[in-house]
């Protein structure tokens, strides 16, 4: 049994969106177990599954305000941190979060812990493609800076996750740079270039320009969390432009316009389902000895029946058994 320790607390429609996600995801599948933590009297009302889900009661939470270190420093007994301190114990095998970044990062290093000679636990989450088949990337912010060897890691660790959890075969593995040459980028990239191109256990395939990466240039995509973030925050605002932009065109057109939309509806509702990051999953901090799992702020039910989905292949995965066996031979800290 997979046992889930859920934040549901954590996001801008918690807890109805995140318990009404646990219902889902309890009544789909039989091999879980779901800890819920958060507020007893405003989680009940929503929770309607009776088996395998129990409360862990408390009122305290950890705001999306607050500053992340300080927060799970002070905040001992608030939601998050006990559902990541029942990991470190543990009491469960994974946590998921739907609320402050910053706090869940600082959590998992703190509270859960890193695997040894991994320099910096990154956050990597799938990105769609137009292919529908997605990428993983990462860093997406959890460190604002990154050595070359924080990206040959990431090359290592993203890799392990494309082909175990996501199923991909011999994962494409590419460095974002702003050139596709091998001497593009800053003395950074390039050393990071130098580092993954002699990995054996990983397919890298070079560097790729950010305009290439929704055409599924790549299975893994590497960068500095600076960049990845920036580039997360360009999809998530393009795909939803585009909707927009289709949505109120049809509307304020003609009647042929309105003709012409019924007629697209279902061409358009497949091509922009591609972009939709409800099914991706959440953003995973790899690199922690067990895993650690951010979803989407403004989650809805579907986005958080998806995570718990991702969680439980990620588990089935043992992606934190094979990280572990991957670097534990390494003796030297670059961090």
């Amino acid at each position: 049994m997979k046992r889930i320790a859920i934040d549901a607390m954590g996001g801008d429609h918690a807890p109805q969106a995140v318990i009404e996600g646990v219902n889902q995801a309890l009544k789909e599948f039989s091999d879980i177990e779901i800890q819920l933590y958060g507020d007893e009297d405003k989680i009940k009302p929503y929770l309607t599954a009776s088996e395998r889900v129990t409360i862990i009661h408390t009122d305290e939470k950890i705001n999306s305000d607050d500053e992340p270190v300080r927060a799970i420093r002070r905040k001992k007994n608030s939601s998050m941190v006990l559902a990541t301190q029942a990991v470190k114990d543990g009491q469960a095998d994974a946590v998921l979060s739907a609320g402050n970044t910053g706090a869940l990062l600082a959590a998992g290093v703190f509270v859960v812990g890193r695997i040894k000679n991994i320099d910096r636990p990154g956050l990597m989450s799938t990105l769609p493609t137009m292919d529908g088949k997605g990428f993983d990337m990462m860093d997406l912010g959890a460190n604002a800076e990154n050595t070359a060897h924080h990206l040959y890691q990431y090359g290592i660790l993203g890799s392990f996750y494309a082909e175990h959890v996501r199923g991909v075969k011999n994962p494409r593995v590419a460095l974002l740079n702003n050139g596709t040459e091998e001497t593009k980028g800053t003395p950074v990239h390039q050393e990071a270039f130098a580092l993954l191109s002699q990995e054996p256990s990983i397919n890298f395939i070079g560097n790729v320009e950010a305009r290439e990466l929704l055409n599924g240039v790549a299975d893994v995509v590497v960068t500095d969390g600076f960049t990845g973030n920036a580039v997360l925050k360009t999809v998530e605002g393009t795909a939803k432009s585009i909707v927009g932009q289709l949505t109120g065109a049809i509307k304020s057109g003609s009647f042929l316009a309105k003709i012409g939309g019924l007629l697209l509806k279902p061409t358009l509702k497949k091509a922009l389902g591609a972009l939709d990051y409800k099914t991706a999953g959440g953003a995973v901090l790899l690199g922690l000895k067990a895993p650690v799992i951010k979803a989407h702020g403004s989650s809805d039910a579907t986005a958080i029946f998806y995570t718990i989905k991702q969680v439980r292949q990620i588990l089935d995965a043992n992606i934190v058994e094979k990280s572990v066996a991957k670097f534990s031979p390494v003796e030297n800290n670059h961090d």
